[in-house]
């Protein structure tokens, strides 16, 4: 068996129609940068909805709804939390850290909070001292960059 390729009409494939897309869009007010970034972009949406998959992350199943609107809830809440997620890793990393949106909770959930109460044998409540248990470096910054101190219960 023999072959050979014909370069001009292989010249002429390539220029017509590989290495090329065409990008429609109703946004007239975008520059084509603009347009070429928001396409580039698509991974990211990708990943969003792989995320929202992931029992690790924001997990979308499972679902034990059967109503509709309780179905449109539940995807609004979830669609909500990683939003709020993704958020929470671009403030970290305006701050230096450098974490996956998955690593960032994993540091979340890693920082507990341990109720000690102390109780003087007398009458009345034991008074309650609340602390955050051992942290590491990035789960300390972590906790400082979104002032979690502040969302602890007083009482």
């Amino acid at each position: 068996m023999a072959w050979r390729t014909d370069q001009k009409a292989r010249k002429r494939l390539e220029n017509r129609f590989f290495g090329k897309r065409v990008l429609f869009t109703n946004r007239t007010e975008w520059t084509v940068a603009e347009v070429v970034a928001a396409y580039r972009s698509q991974s990211e949406v990708e990943s969003g909805f792989r995320q929202m998959k992931d029992p690790h992350v924001v997990s979308f199943s499972p679902m034990h709804h059967w109503t509709d609107s309780k179905i449109r809830v539940h995807v609004f809440y979830c669609v909500l939390a990683l939003a709020v997620a993704h958020l929470m890793r671009r403030q970290a990393e305006h701050a230096g850290l450098h974490l996956s949106v998955r690593e960032l909770l994993d540091e979340l959930g890693g920082i507990q909070e341990t109720v000690l109460l102390y109780h003087d044998g007398g009458k009345g409540r034991p008074r309650a001292q609340r602390m955050l248990t051992e942290t590491t470096p990035t789960q300390k910054q972590l906790a400082e960059l979104f002032d979690i101190h502040r969302y602890a219960p007083t009482r």
